[in-house]
């Protein structure tokens, strides 16, 4: 059974749009739907083993190494030795799949302000003051307006309300945080990390397999051209929600079959 339907709207922008099927109503026309599969005995071991698809990607940057892209940004020109995301991953986003699942029911005007440089007149995100606090540590792009443009980019098509929402995506970067593969990285900075090591640091602290599911991208320094790790994703299959379930999430994905970046540097904080 289909879980979107890719949705057609000649001369909107975009004109494309995955929609879930659980959005809205049918009217006026009828849904293809793929034939029926014939049983097979083994069918469930199959879908077990291999993972449905990524309903979710979380998004944890590397600070350091983003800030060396970035250094004008304030939450970069602030950065410290000392400060969380000088030795944690940090919040970059969690975001609906498939990709190109953007905007849901977002005004035009505030589309046409999603733009860094205009983050600062999207809407404010409201929570509550602990959830607020946390944020502001974790995503420290909160200094550029970030979670603004997190929300109504990707958030709006979560079916969640904005608390549920950082709630559910700060409980997941705390676990991966409070895991041996945030060990890992600072055990390792300033040396080489290989995406097997990182995969291989998933597992052992997720089950067997949850490496599978993610993803190593690498950024290149402009002043001197090291290739930095700047970012992982985690497929993520499942409701996300306080609880930080992320092993039960990650086993429940399919594999991601590119594992990205092979290696690169794990960054100090500061310019360097």
């Amino acid at each position: 059974m289909p879980t979107h339907y890719l949705i057609e709207v000649p001369g909107a922008d975009p004109d494309r749009r995955w929609v879930k099927v659980t959005c809205g109503h049918l009217a006026g026309g009828q849904a293809t739907e793929a034939p029926a599969a014939v049983p097979d005995k083994d069918a469930g071991k199959a879908a077990a083993s291999a993972g449905g698809k990524p309903e979710y990607v979380l998004a944890l940057s590397w600070q350091p190494a983003f800030c060396e892209t970035k250094s004008k940004k304030p939450e970069c020109r602030a950065q410290t030795a000392e400060r969380f995301d000088a030795a944690h991953f940090t919040l970059h986003g969690l975001w609906p799949q498939p990709n190109g699942n953007f905007y849901c029911g977002v005004k035009a005007s505030d589309r046409a302000n999603d733009k860094p440089d205009r983050w600062n007149d999207l809407p404010a995100v409201t929570l509550d003051a602990a959830t607020r606090q946390e944020l502001d540590t974790v995503m420290p792009g909160t200094q550029s307006a970030l979670e603004r443009h997190e929300w109504i980019k990707h958030g709006t098509c979560s079916g969640m309300d904005q608390q549920a929402y950082f709630s559910a995506a700060l409980a997941l970067a705390r676990t991966v945080n409070a895991s041996p593969v945030r060990d890992l990285f600072v055990q390792n900075v300033g040396h080489d990390l290989t995406s097997d090591q990182i995969r291989g640091a998933f597992d052992a602290a997720f089950g067997q397999g949850a490496g599978d599911r993610v993803r190593v991208s690498c950024v290149k320094d402009p002043s001197n051209g090291r290739r930095m790790i700047g970012e992982i994703t985690l497929g993520l299959a499942g409701v996300p929600g306080s609880d930080g379930k992320l092993a039960d999430m990650l086993l429940a994905s399919a594999a991601t079959g590119n594992a990205g970046c092979p290696k690169g540097l794990v960054d100090a904080a500061g310019h360097q």
